[in-house]
């Protein structure tokens, strides 16, 4: 059975196949975007407006002009209720009081009542002025007609006119009326003109003392940067501080806070001030806000010192000029006077400038001195140029350990008794004995005649914390490192510090990112002069200074790693520091490598020479007439005594308890015997040179037969 289908749904897939038609799709085009609708735009156009820059520039521009004149009239009124009341004596007698200063109260109290006694007599004064004006008013007035009439006479007499007698009057009439018609002309103009002119005046005055809002201000006046330091600016920065007590104090003073401060002197490349703070208020809260401060006073933190004076309850502020402290100082006076010398008894060492751009001297006589900081940081170079300085002193005597080996100290081959140059363990150990020859040197020394006098011995190590961290032990399992008692070079610094001052055998230590560990207590205080750079934390600070100059101020911890390089924090009685300081801020003088050389070369040839050593021999079999001829070096003579030291130096073990004697029967069995010079015994170069030759000539012999 067939019939007809009837699909119930309209089929809506196109036709498949190779005879399907061709089916065009037409794709209406998409609506338009809605139009916002009016006030939406109308929005967004005020917007733009009201935000662009130059809506804003105008406003700006309107709302200063127009405080300018309302700060104007403030200034001008505050004037004059000044002048006319006492309200300036109570201004400042509030405060004195709120700055616990009763004695100045009590003056101003004083100087208040004065003011209301001679205001009060002219306010009685004015009670009769009327009366008094009055009469004045007529006796000059009949005095006035009176003349003018006489002088009439005169000229009726002259001119034989009876009328001239009142000429004189009536010209003054006329005169009279002349004012009275310019005045009447002037007067509606002027009437129109004056507010004009008093708006002006005032603003005037506001523009002056810059009476408008921060935010009206021009860009380069908002920004404030590097702006000259003025009574105002400082109350209002330790207003702003942060400390309550003396926010109130100063709120309570009013415009009389400047009382707190002292002159702001001109000092260097910046001023100085000194605050005297409320009572109630401490230094250390001044001091552990000066970051704060800085900004405040619109300057970078480095750029802003605070320190004790002896006053009480007294900070002194040094505020450096903007960016005057990133300038560079100029050379040393080593380098651009060639004909410098030094004196290590009297003499100070030029090491750079402090912060006022005063010239900074060190003494370094019977001082020990210790340099610290992070690394790379000019510590090498800022103790290189205290030992260039006392080089040009040709008494001094020089053992020199550098612990870095890099070469920073090679200029001194020549001039060093010893020179050590490397970072290994070895090195550490020779540097060791060379320390621990300095103490025999000592000794010897402290068990010499009283009032012998001995020539400057300085025993310098640089990166002294290498020797302090080294592991290494001798044949008697002692430390060469470490701070224990059995730590060789430990015990050695420690022994010259204790009494190597007394005969002027001195330690030098330079050391990096001080630590308990790398640079210990007993050897950080045991330095006469210390000093640092930039450090890392307050506790290192203290490592390097001491707690009572870090107490009163010193804070190398502040100092910019990298940008303040060169800059150190120093304290000393070596050195002039401000009373009431502990401690004093200097940039010292960048001496490179070829002017160190130069420098070096000129003490060179102050010197007979010296024969540098580069190791420390350790006791084996020793030729004391070839050791006499080393420590002679290039010189044509040297005194017996000084021989006798430079052999004790070069191996304490064999020659340091050697007499003159000793030395004596050694040159005469080779015929090199001593003889006087100037009336002081010497030991000649030649005789030992030959005496050395015909040794070796008879040695050579012995050998052929």
């Amino acid at each position: 059975m067939s019939g007809n289908v009837v699909h119930l749904h309209k089929n809506t897939d196109p036709p498949t196949g190779p005879d399907a038609p061709t089916v065009l799709t037409l794709v209406p085009d998409a609506p338009p975007a809605p139009v916002a609708p009016l006030w939406v735009r109308s929005g967004r156009a005020i917007k733009t407006a009201v935000t662009h820059e130059t809506t804003k520039t105008g406003a700006r521009v309107t709302a200063r002009h127009a405080m300018y004149v309302v700060g104007g009239a403030r200034i001008v009124a505050r004037r004059t209720w000044d002048g006319r009341t006492a309200a300036r004596y109570e201004r400042m007698l509030r405060a004195a009081e709120a700055a616990g200063n009763h004695e100045a109260a009590a003056e101003w109290e004083e100087r208040g009542q004065r003011y209301r006694e001679a205001r009060h007599r002219r306010r009685m004064e004015l009670l009769h002025s009327p009366l008094d004006a009055a009469k004045g008013a007529a006796v000059s007035a009949g005095m006035g007609v009176g003349g003018l009439v006489l002088l009439g006479v005169a000229m009726a007499i002259a001119t034989k006119d009876a009328t001239q007698v009142v000429t004189p009057l009536m010209a003054v009439i006329k005169f009279i009326n002349l004012m009275i018609t310019i005045v009447q002309v002037v007067w509606g103009p002027l009437i129109s003109i004056g507010p004009l002119l008093a708006l002006l005046a005032l603003w005037a005055v506001g523009s002056k003392q810059q009476a408008a809002p921060t935010w009206a201000l021009p860009a380069n006046t908002r920004s404030h940067e590097g702006e000259p330091i003025t009574p105002s600016i400082v109350v209002k920065a330790l207003r702003d501080l942060g400390v309550p007590a003396l926010r109130n104090a100063i709120k309570e003073m009013g415009d009389a806070g400047a009382s707190m401060l002292g002159p702001i002197r001109i000092a260097g490349c910046g001023v100085e001030v000194d605050v005297t703070l409320p009572s109630g208020v401490s230094t250390i809260e001044v001091q552990n806000r000066r970051r704060k401060l800085a900004e405040n006073l619109t300057r970078h933190e480095h750029e802003v010192f605070i320190n004790i004076p002896q006053a009480a309850r007294t900070v002194r502020l040094w505020v450096a000029d903007s960016g005057a402290l990133d300038e560079p100082i100029g050379p040393s006076p080593l380098v651009t006077d060639d004909t410098m010398t030094a004196d290590y008894a009297k003499g100070k060492a030029p090491w750079g400038q402090d912060l006022r751009g005063d010239a900074a001297a060190l003494s370094l006589y019977q001082r020990h001195l210790l340099i610290t900081g992070l690394s790379n940081q000019g510590k090498t170079v800022a103790l290189r140029s205290l030992a260039l300085w006392l080089a040009l002193d040709k008494s001094v005597q020089f053992l020199m350990g550098d612990l870095k080996g890099v070469g920073d100290w090679a200029m001194f081959d020549g001039l060093a008794t010893t020179l050590i140059q490397g970072p290994t363990d070895e090195h550490v150990i020779q540097v060791t004995e060379m320390v621990e020859g300095a103490v025999d040197e000592m000794n010897r020394r402290i068990q010499a005649p009283p009032g012998t006098v001995f020539p400057p011995l300085i025993v310098l190590v640089d990166e002294a914390q290498v020797a302090f961290m080294c592991p290494a032990k001798d044949a008697e399992k002692r430390p060469y490192g470490g701070s224990k008692a059995n730590s060789r070079y430990f015990m050695a610094v420690r022994k010259i510090h204790n009494q190597g001052r007394a005969v002027n055998v001195l330690m030098w230590q330079g050391t990096q990112d001080p630590t308990n560990e790398n640079l210990p207590k007993l050897v950080r205080e045991g330095a006469h002069t210390r000093a640092s750079l930039a450090l890392g934390t307050e506790s290192q600070a203290r490592m390097a200074l001491g707690d009572k100059a870090v107490d009163g101020g010193a804070a190398p911890n502040l100092l910019r790693p990298g940008l303040d390089r060169g800059t150190l924090v120093v304290a000393s009685d070596g050195i002039t520091i401000p009373a009431g300081q502990s401690s004093i801020t200097v940039r010292t003088h960048y001496i490179d490598d070829d002017a160190a050389e130069a420098i070096t070369d000129r003490a060179k040839a102050l010197r007979d020479g010296v024969t540098t050593l580069h190791a420390i021999d350790r006791g084996e079999e020793r030729d004391p007439l070839a050791d006499i001829a080393t420590v002679i070096g290039d010189a044509p003579r040297v005194l017996t005594a000084d021989v006798l030291k430079r052999l004790s130096t070069l191996n304490a073990d064999a020659y340091g308890r050697w007499t003159p004697g000793d030395l004596k029967r050694v040159l005469e069995d080779v015929g090199a015997e001593p003889y006087k010079s100037d009336g002081r015994m010497v030991v000649g170069r030649d005789r030992v040179a030959r005496a050395l030759t015909n040794r070796d000539n008879e040695g050579s012999a012995s050998a052929a037969g």
